[in-house]
């Protein structure tokens, strides 16, 4: 059933990761990733409040395959937080695929939080690095500013939208995944898995297109 958005002065839409390397062509492209962008771009003319999120990595971070000789990508490493999955070069800061996608219409964003810049943690979450303690800063940024309630948009579902919408509800906002401006890499069922994770954290998941 399709839901009528209506945000206020305390809700804020937090567009994820929304780059040239997770879209068509890119070197960690997601299946119709491109057709995220339209329904952002509508969505957010509702919003007062937009955050952007960047994955900003350094040439040498610890889970691209190509920094750990005879590995591959999609591989598993275990470092001193955990598990973690390998993954082709992508978003190296200050290259074309680290750019936002050129048809994204969002230049009333009032914060583009950069992650992924520590060399030796991974980071899905714009609140938390991968070792689940190491904060990024956004949800004090959130509180001061008074907002309450998230709406979650971009890439992916299964990944950066999924741990940030988690970390949301850890943080005690309220949060809905805007689902029709998401796509997701879906391996081995992993989209339907998220957002199953979702609803039982207290996620809303609408369509409003």
């Amino acid at each position: 059933m399709k839901t009528v958005l209506c945000p206020d002065a305390h809700d804020l839409l937090l567009v994820i990761d929304v780059q040239n390397d997770f879209c068509a062509g890119g070197a960690l492209a997601i299946p119709s990733a491109d057709a995220v962008v339209a329904p952002i771009n509508r969505l957010a003319q509702c919003f007062a409040h937009i955050v952007l999120t960047q994955d900003w990595r350094p040439a040498d971070h610890w889970n691209f395959a190509d920094n750990h000789p005879g590995r591959r990508p999609f591989d598993t490493i275990h470092l001193a937080y955990g598990a973690q999955a390998l993954w082709p070069s992508h978003c190296v800061q200050g290259s074309r695929g680290a750019d936002f996608h050129p048809g994204l219409r969002l230049s009333r964003a009032e914060l583009i939080l950069r992650k992924g810049y520590r060399s030796g943690i991974d980071s899905y979450s714009a609140f938390y690095e991968n070792d689940r303690s190491t904060p990024t800063g956004l949800s004090g940024y959130l509180k001061e500013r008074g907002i309450r309630r998230l709406f979650l948009a971009g890439l992916a579902t299964d990944y950066c939208v999924l741990y940030s919408a988690l970390d949301a509800r850890r943080e005690r906002f309220q949060a809905v995944l805007l689902e029709e401006a998401c796509r997701g890499l879906d391996i081995e069922g992993s989209v339907a898995k998220a957002l199953q994770a979702m609803r039982g954290a207290g996620i809303d998941i609408w369509q409003t297109a």
